[in-house]
């Protein structure tokens, strides 16, 4: 059974930095896109970065860019996102995503969810 465990939200101040992880027991996990998307409440699920095992390319929606880091340990079955700079705005329920598909900016491209870790930053 494929799992994906988030780990790591919080609450944080303005300006302040958070690391999730995601633990995927997806095999084998390095052919799988990662993705990390969230959720703020009333509003639609969005992208917000993906990384795949070919060539370890990064993407990230212009809203993070510059200030959240994606990254994975094929190793370890983890994938990271690193955020820096949060604003209240980036308030929301963080997912981690598997895409045996490729990249991909649609949630209906990503067949694997986690269970979802909230992410709040004050103003």
């Amino acid at each position: 059974q494929v799992q994906l465990v988030e780990s790591g939200g919080g609450l944080v101040p303005t300006g302040g930095s958070l690391t999730l992880s995601c633990a995927a027991s997806v095999r084998p996990f390095s052919s799988y896109t990662m993705g990390w998307f969230r959720q703020a409440p009333g509003k639609e699920r969005e992208f917000v970065a993906a990384m795949t095992w070919i060539g370890r390319t990064t993407y990230y929606a212009d809203s993070v860019k510059g200030r959240f880091t994606i990254s994975r340990d094929n190793a370890k079955n983890t994938v990271y996102l690193q955020m820096n700079s949060l604003k209240p705005e980036d308030t929301a329920v963080y997912y981690c995503a598997a895409s045996g598909r490729g990249y991909s900016r649609d949630y209906a491209a990503y067949a694997y969810w986690g269970q979802g870790t909230q992410v709040t930053v004050s103003s």
